[in-house]
Formats: structure tokens, sequence, C-alpha cells
């Protein structure tokens, strides 16, 4: 742990260097003591930052992407390396329980193998001419400088979702942490520097979005701009980025809606929604947010889920036992404890939870509220926090009309043992994805996509790792009468 007078550095062109911004403190938010003490970028540190991203990836461009697929691997191994004082850290200042801080560490480790496979897979194409003696041919080639801009509820996992691919398609990468989470990015620092990436391929720089994510966003000199985070800063950074038609990827808030039909397996499907909203304490863009019963088993299911809500054990991410943390901050808290109070006020009736857990922390009840309409906040925007809005349906045709009335389009599920119901649920629910019969959980192997207000472009998978590329197209026209 830092003592009160150190003071983090910036890692820019492989060095550690002194912020020239304002200091912050990091707090953990179990007890509210700080952590760490950072200074922030300045301007003129970040565009050095891009500056030297830009002159390494000329060179780095030119590696074999197997060589600088082994580069992602080293990382990867280090990670596994480092896993209990990796885990550790995401817990002490995140406030995810140790077992999840786990869980993130080791999947971070294994997307920074999966897409180091890729190096051996990156392929153009030849498209038939309409002309005689010409060939056409299809490049993908880098983008060049990555801006990485990720937030402070799966910082290690995000942060891998931006430099692994990022490294293995011949780009580099100037990464902006969350304020609230850096602590993880400053040990990721570390491990870049000791695996010996070449100076100036991954850099990274700490600060308010306002500072550091406007001077990233605003510079001429990125060509990808990855954005994990709120809807309001996505829009930002989309607007700062419109000045240069700088390409954007913004994976933004989710309202995800859960769909449980009379013939679900109640048992299993209690696990699955509880599993998708209190991961994290509930802070994960594609949790479930809000709930939909159908009336045949809406009052069973709806006594089975306060028992389990009512018997989480909320406390310190370290203890043995404990099955939720602390919301990240008390902005946070504050936000959901707003929610909730305007949510009652709109008619809603808290069936469990609503309070503060402890005097010291920012912990918060996981809460289960009845009686709410379609049309209140609590179920039109997203809490991002452990609690849960109920409304009961009669039919699936008003089931789906409700999961659809939504500015959001991330991710959505349903639970039923009928195909048919099933096969119209995947048909017609308007999200980037749906789960059917499991958790809110995606696969490093799939695409993370949004529709509507939920974000543009993707992360994982095939069509993620091609969000790194340009493509070239050359036309090729040869004499036939040439001779050799």
């Amino acid at each position: 742990m830092a003592s009160e007078k150190e003071i983090r550095k910036q890692f820019i062109n492989g060095e550690f260097v002194e912020g020239e911004g304002k200091t912050f403190e990091n707090l953990n938010p179990s007890n509210e003591e700080v952590i760490s003490v950072y200074s922030s970028a300045s301007v003129k540190q970040v565009n050095e930052a891009v500056e030297a991203a830009e002159e390494a990836q000329r060179k780095w461009a030119k590696v074999p992407a197997i060589e600088r697929a082994s580069y992602v691997r080293k990382v990867a191994a280090e990670i596994r390396k480092r896993r209990d004082e990796l885990a550790r850290t995401i817990s002490r200042e995140e406030g995810k329980i140790l077992k999840e801080a786990y869980g993130e560490v080791d999947g971070s480790a294994e997307y920074a193998d999966y897409m180091a496979e890729w190096a051996r897979r990156i392929e153009g194409e030849i498209v038939e001419s309409d002309r005689p003696n010409e060939n056409i041919f299809l490049y993908r080639e880098p983008v060049g400088v990555v801006a990485g801009i990720i937030p402070w509820n799966y910082p290690l996992f995000v942060f891998m979702r931006k430099f692994a691919p990022a490294l293995v398609a011949g780009d580099t990468v100037v990464i902006k942490p969350s304020s609230e989470t850096p602590d993880i990015i400053y040990e990721m620092s570390k491990i870049i520097h000791d695996v010996g990436i070449p100076k100036g391929v991954a850099n990274i720089v700490y600060g308010s979005g306002s500072v550091v994510g406007n001077a990233l966003a605003s510079s001429r000199k990125v060509g990808f701009i990855s954005f994990t985070g709120s809807v309001e800063t996505g829009q930002e950074i989309m607007r700062v980025a419109s000045t240069n038609v700088t390409k954007v990827s913004l994976e933004l808030g989710g309202k995800a809606p859960v769909i449980v039909m009379n013939d679900a397996d109640l048992d299993k499907t209690l696990d699955y929604v509880v599993a998708s909203r209190l991961l994290d304490s509930g802070q994960v863009c594609n949790a479930a947010e809000r709930l939909y019963l159908q009336e045949g088993i809406a009052e069973k299911f709806v006594k089975a889920l306060t028992k389990r809500f009512a018997s989480v054990r909320v406390g310190d991410p370290f203890a043995e036992g404990t099955e939720m943390g602390p919301l990240v901050s008390s902005s946070q808290r504050e936000k959901v404890e707003g929610m909730v109070k305007r949510a009652v006020e709109e008619g809603g009736k808290i069936v469990v939870g609503g309070h503060r857990v402890g005097n010291k922390g920012y912990f918060y009840e996981p809460t289960l509220i009845t009686d709410v309409d379609q049309g209140s906040e609590i179920m039109r925007k997203e809490v991002f926090g452990p609690v849960l809005p109920v409304k009961t349906f009669k039919t699936l045709d008003e089931a789906i009309e409700y999961a659809n009335d939504c500015d959001y389009g991330l991710t959505s599920s349903i639970h039923t043992r009928n195909l048919d119901v099933a096969m119209r649920a995947a048909n017609e629910l308007k999200f980037g994805e749906t789960y059917i019969n499991r958790e809110h959980w995606e696969a490093i192997q799939g695409f993370h996509a949004g529709w509507r207000r939920s974000g543009i472009g993707g992360d994982d998978g095939k069509h993620g790792f091609e969000e790194f590329f340009n493509t070239h197209i050359v036309y090729l026209q040869y004499n036939t009468e040439a001779k050799g």
C-alpha cells in the first residue's frame, strides 16, 4: 500500500514519469481510506504519449504478427504469475469480492491468450473485378494509435479488451484508466515494462475525462477511440472525435430485461437472476436490470427471490463468505439511493433491501421493488447497483413489447422450456445479446455489441478483433502482353 507521500507516475514511451497535473486520491470503497495518490497527466503529456505511440507504431506494424502476439502472451503469463497480487488490488480499490476479482484476473489472462491466437488469422480478400486483366485485393491494415478509455467496474478485463487485440493487429495504445481504479492499471504498466514491450507501444496516462480523455478524443494522431463507460461520456467522446472524423467504438450502458415464463425451471432461473443482478454489486453493463414475470409464477418467484436477496452476505470483499461488496464510491451509492427513493415516490414497493449497510464504506443492500410502472425511471434508466424492479405480464407478446420499450439495447434474456417461445424471443428481442436459460455473461469468442444508446461497434471474437483494422483496397491492372 502506498504511503500518503508517494505519488504514482504516468507510463509514457517506456518510462515512468511524474504527472504535471493535479493530484487525486484513490479510496478503498470498503473503509473509505486512501490507498494511493496519483498526479494527473497534463494535455502536453497526453500529446507526448500519443506521439510516442505514433512513432512506435511505424516499426511495430512491420513486426510479424506472431511476434507481436508473443508479447501479449508474455503479459498473460505475468498476470497468472502475479494472480494473487492483482486480484487483491482489484478487491481493495473497486470493492469486488475476492472470488470475483480472481475471476477477472483469470479471464483477462485467458483473453490475452485468445487474442494472441488471431496473429495467424489476419486475412484479406481477393475480389472479382469487372475488368479483364485486373485483380482487386483487400488488405486489413492497422488503424495506428488506439486510445483506450476504460471504466472502473472491470478495469483489468476491459484494459485487456483494448490492449491485446490492438497489439496483435499492429496498433499501439494509449490507455486512460478510471480515476476510481487506477492501481490495477498501474500494476499493468509494471508488467508491460517488465516483459520488455518496445517503448511507445503501450502508454498509460491518468487523470480526468475532461482533461486526459478530451485530449485523447480530440487528437488528430489517434486513429481509433475504444471507450467503455456511460452514455453521457460516450456521447461527449463521439462529439469531440467528430471534429477529426476519428473512428470510435463505444460500449455504453444497458437496461437488460429478464423475461421469466410460467414454464421456466424456477430454481435454476432464481440462480441465474441472482447471478445476473448482484455480480460486482450490480455494477455491470450487461447485468439484469428489469425483471418481467408471467402472472402464473410471479408471486411464487418474488417470494423466493426475496429470500435469496435477504440472505446475501454483504461486507468486506476479503472476508470469507462475503457474497457482495460495496459500491465503488459515495456518489455511486447516492445515485442508487436516489433512484430507489424516486421509485417509491412513483408507487413502487420495496419488498426487501433499500438501506445502507454499516457505518463505513459504500455498502448497500440487495433491493427488490415491485408494483413499478413501465414508464417509471427505475424501469427506464440504468441503475448500476444491486436493485431490481419487477413487473408482471400476461402474454409473450406483452413481455417482448415491454422488453423492447427501452432506449438501451445491450443484453436481454428469457427463461422458458418451450422452444417455440425461445425462438420467438431470439428473433424479436431487439438487443445485441440474448441469453436463453442462463445468466447474463458474454463469451470472449462472441461479439459484445449493443444497439441504440448502448453503443457503436463492439468487442470480442473475430468481429471485435476486426475493429482494430482499416481496410485497404488495391486495384492491380496488368499487361497480358508483357514478356518475361
